[in-house]
């Protein structure tokens, strides 16, 4: 499936204290008043910057004059538009799981793929994330009709629409698999266009909220999209007799997040698009290259390398036996779409919680006790598996429909929530204007390693003789992976100490 590559909302008060202010009157040329003991509004040894007025007419103003000559921002129109905006984009990415899960029912029951080979398939689908920090540098360095976020979500959306819509189209036999899978690596090109500026929008505009704040509401969007999608994909494939009206439904979801990114206008970057103005000034050979480099001191920096080699080396090390277990569970044990699809559900149900739970109690605790409690459940939740696979499950009296429905996705959501404070962290260590080539490299590097997992359990299931009359060698290939996944524990000290995250303020301008 693909990278998937974040609810309680705890303050949308506009900017309140001074050094804010100043910030938002030197990008925005703001005539508002500054301190006396302030140089000019800005601190002592930081150079002079130029600045990159934007356009009248380009972008709607969100400032308005007040008594006096002083004007303000009118941040309640910018948040609205925003939240709105991010939380219907990141429920459609949740809701991709909608499709997918008919497509993968498709693969195994309509094409009778093996279990290794829709494994690879799924991971091969995912390639085209490997490319996201490419989107999210040129979406950082070039402007597309003077915005540089909503312009590329569209692209990434038309693609997505398209990809789906042709696969409602196309008949689903074996003979049509070539297009099918072109048409799978289209929408993951799509995808990941979308995710990555929506994540680079997210860490700019989350640079005035708390801690943690429009990341919690992201994920819980992306938890709520599953949550219906799963729900609803199951019951579909129940009741129609063919998976393409599916594929037609999602690819009309795309076409609607299209056109309101087409109709809604840039008013929420006027931070990130003035610190980095110097780019629409120079030629597109200067901003990459200005990008580039910038992007490299960024990931170099130990506060950000370290973190991101351990997140990306925890998924990696631990090989991913999905496909055969989904292929044993609707082929051996013969489970209906409905329980896979419920199991689904209850999945995102936990991402949801551990997301609240997050925002309101969990970003408290430090970070490394917090990641290294979420990487010992994470390890043990692999032990369901091995249960369903041995049938201790039913000699205890436990149905594997029960077992299924409420066991099954723990590992994939305590891995989708361990994401959370990393993103969190990255958002605020961040500098300003790089959000998207960071978050671009930092999602590329999630789904490599997941595509890493991927071929890792494609290669131990083949090894281990797993197929599709034989499941003998599975429960070996469980244990494996428990023990892989407790690997990661051995360099946890790559994971900073820190209990509060809202301190983490970026400073640095590279």
């Amino acid at each position: 499936m693909a990278c998937p590559s974040k609810p309680m909302i705890t303050s949308l008060n506009p900017l309140t204290n001074l050094n804010q202010t100043k910030l938002f009157s030197a990008y925005l040329h703001l005539d508002l008043p500054i301190s006396s003991n302030s140089s000019n509004g800005r601190r002592k040894g930081m150079p002079l910057r130029k600045t990159h007025l934007l356009k009248a007419g380009v972008i709607p103003s969100p400032v308005k004059r007040v008594g006096g000559g002083r004007r303000e921002i009118n941040h309640g129109a910018i948040g609205l538009q925003m939240w709105s905006l991010c939380g219907f984009g990141y429920w459609v990415q949740g809701f991709r799981c909608f499709p997918w899960l008919a497509l993968n029912f498709y693969m195994s029951h309509g094409l009778g793929l093996s279990p290794s080979m829709l494994q690879l398939v799924q991971s091969t689908g995912n390639l085209p994330m490997v490319a996201k920090p490419l989107f999210g540098f040129i979406s950082d360095a070039v402007y597309i009709g003077g915005g540089r976020r909503l312009p590329y979500i569209s692209i990434g959306a038309f693609l997505q629409a398209l990809s789906w819509c042709t696969l409602a189209l196309v008949p689903t036999h074996a003979g049509r698999f070539p297009t099918q899978m072109a048409c799978i690596l289209l929408s993951n090109l799509g995808a990941s266009v979308t995710e990555v500026v929506s994540d680079a929008l997210v860490a700019e505009f989350s640079k005035t909220r708390s801690a943690g704040e429009l990341q919690s509401y992201a994920f819980a969007a992306v938890a709520a999209g599953g949550l219906l999608g799963n729900l609803l994909g199951g019951f579909l494939l129940l009741k129609l007799p063919k998976v393409n009206p599916m594929f037609f439904a999602f690819s009309v979801l795309l076409t609607i997040q299209l056109v309101l990114c087409l109709t809604t206008k840039e008013v929420s970057f006027y931070i990130t698009q003035a610190s980095n103005h110097h780019l629409p000034q120079n030629s597109l050979k200067e901003n990459l290259s200005k990008q580039f480099t910038a992007l490299i001191a960024v990931i170099t920096e130990t506060r950000i390398l370290y973190p991101l080699l351990w997140i990306v080396a925890s998924n990696a090390v631990v090989p991913l036996l999905s496909g055969s277990l989904f292929c044993f569970q609707t082929q051996c044990l013969n489970l209906d779409s409905s329980v896979i699809g419920l199991s689904k559900v209850v999945g995102q149900l936990i991402v949801l919680c551990t997301t609240l739970s997050y925002n309101q109690h969990l970003k408290s605790i430090p970070m490394r006790t917090l990641i290294s409690v979420v990487q010992v459940f994470y390890a043990l939740s692999f032990i369901s598996d091995l249960f369903l696979v041995k049938q201790i499950n039913v000699r205890l009296g436990i149905s594997n429909e029960v077992h299924v429905l409420c066991i099954s996705s723990l590992a994939e959501s305590l891995a989708q929530f361990k994401t959370l404070p990393f993103t969190v962290l990255f958002s605020r260590l961040c500098p300003l204007g790089y959000e998207g080539s960071l978050f671009a490299f930092f999602a590329s590097a999630m789904c490599l390693s997941s595509i890493v997992s991927g071929v890792f359990g494609v290669g131990l299931a083949s090894l281990l003789g797993v197929t599709s009359e034989n499941y003998s060698s599975l429960p070996l290939g469980i244990v494996l992976q428990v023990l892989a996944a407790f690997l990661p524990l051995v360099w946890i000290s790559h994971v900073p100490m820190m209990m509060n995250l809202e301190l983490q303020k970026p400073r640095r301008q590279w």
